[in-house]
């Protein structure tokens, strides 16, 4: 198998990896999980997405958000069963590793840094409009110049968004310090995050007006299946509590619940957001509006709300970044341990027990990227990362029951191999539904990796080195 691009790595050596100097603490437990999950989830999606989705979809949103959870599901019973039997860091990544092979594990793990890196640099070019706005609120008003990327604001010279550079480099110094002063800032305001969006719920159902509710799919089902492929960011997150595998106390037991968990409580919010949303305002008037739950406050003329939703949005968006950079991180520490990148972004803090040099470099990228780059088109290519890495975690599952059955797991995923079937099937239709653009800017990103795999990785895989 030497030279092979197909060679695995054995459960055995997977496990193994988690002792020794090159290991992290356990320091989660199932309800950390569960938030940790929905601090990914709740954020963009229900705070700027909303708006988006329901000028496609119309009051159909809520059937979107259903297809687009049920996509998540299907993949979330395969990544649920992966994570039980082998909690081991680098969350699909490392899974593939063990059941489709090397150079498919790197593809995959390419594609994560994508769908991760990418997502930070959005959620925290959100973030700074939120900020700001709340900071507008208070009569402080940031320099134009220092306010967005160069080229976001027609009319308007920018050069840098200062806010977005420093919540991301602020959210990388808490990685840094570790995992458990991580937890306890995210479990709080994803507390928080919670509460304002119950808070919402609670002031803005009594006034919803069910005749906005008609016609309810005005664009036909073709609306609520792009609204589907698009709201599909939404969602993810969930796959990033898989990352923290190595770092649960029981993950056999943990893992399956904070995934489930985390996905169930989620959808469960944005259907009943987003038609509250629809009912109180007609859905055209969402057009090219980035506060749409603010927007719904304000016209009930329940403006003190409405600040509030502004906090919580900020909260959200954090939170989101949190566990987005924390999932980036592990899965580059993971490719690094195995060889396919460069050694030094697997060295782990000797104090903080945290891999310090990967969450420092591409936490100041990712905070580069949001400050100087106009990202309008990031939402469709996080996604489509999204959903090629839930297609081959299907396979993989289905894969790994049939090669090897007595492996010890303590969730299984019902129905295999029909549920990772649909799991497939879902995840490609949502594919088609982003366009081809996106599919081609995808592709030109699998073909730079792989220039990388076999020019560098194939070469220094430790597996290569021990067979």
């Amino acid at each position: 198998m030497k030279g092979s691009v197909f060679r695995k790595k054995s459960i055995q050596d997977l496990l193994a990896a988690t002792s020794g100097e090159k290991s992290l603490k356990r320091e989660l437990g199932a309800f950390d999980l569960t938030l940790l999950g929905i601090g990914a989830i709740i954020g963009t999606g229900i705070f700027v997405l909303t708006g988006t989705g329901a000028v496609t979809a119309g009051p159909g949103l809520t059937v979107s958000f259903v297809v687009a959870a049920l996509a998540c599901l299907f993949a979330a019973l395969s990544y649920a069963e992966f994570a039980s039997s082998v909690p081991v860091s680098g969350s699909v990544y490392t899974f593939t590793y063990a059941t489709l092979g090397e150079l498919l594990a790197f593809i995959i793990g390419w594609d994560l840094i994508l769908e991760y890196m990418l997502a930070v640099s959005a959620v925290s070019v959100g973030c700074s409009g939120y900020f700001q706005s709340f900071l507008a609120g208070f009569g402080i008003h940031l320099p134009a110049a220092l306010t967005a990327a160069p080229g976001s604001i027609k009319g308007t010279v920018t050069f840098f968004n200062l806010p977005a550079f420093v919540i991301v480099l602020a959210i990388t110094f808490l990685l840094y310090l570790g995992i458990k002063e991580s937890k306890r800032v995210n479990n709080i305001m994803v507390v928080l995050k919670i509460l304002v969006v119950l808070l919402f719920i609670a002031v803005a159902a009594v006034y919803v007006k069910p005749h906005n509710w008609q016609p309810f799919m005005p664009m036909g089902f073709g609306g609520v299946f792009s609204a589907a492929a698009l709201v599909f960011f939404s969602f993810i997150g969930f796959d990033a509590v898989s990352s923290a595998a190595e770092e649960t106390k029981n993950p056999a037991k943990d893992l399956p619940k904070g995934i489930i968990f985390s996905l169930l409580v989620c959808t469960v919010l944005y259907v009943t957001v987003s038609a509250i949303m629809t009912g109180v305002v007609p859905f055209a008037r969402f057009e090219g509006v980035d506060h749409p739950v603010s927007l719904v406050l304000q016209m009930a003329g329940q403006n003190w709300v409405a600040g509030i939703i502004d906090i919580g949005a900020v909260l959200g968006m954090t939170t989101v970044m949190l566990v987005m950079l924390y999932g980036h991180t592990r899965v580059m520490f993971a490719m690094s341990r195995d060889g396919l990148v460069p050694g030094a972004l697997s060295k782990v803090h000797p104090k903080h027990k945290t891999p310090h040099v990967v969450t420092w470099v591409f936490g100041i990228l990712s905070a580069l990227l949001g400050s100087l780059v106009p990202l309008d088109e990031l939402a469709k290519l996080v996604n489509i990362g999204t959903l090629a890495a839930f297609v081959l975690i299907s396979v993989g599952v289905i894969v790994l029951r049939k090669k090897q059955p007595d492996l010890p797991r303590a969730f299984k995923c019902p129905g295999v191999p029909f549920i990772p079937a649909l799991a497939i099937l879902f995840c490609l239709f949502l594919i088609l539904n982003l366009g081809w653009t996106t599919i081609f800017r995808f592709f030109i990103w699998l073909i730079i990796g792989l220039l990388i795999y076999f020019l560098y990785s194939r070469k220094h895989s430790k597996l290569n080195e021990k067979l």
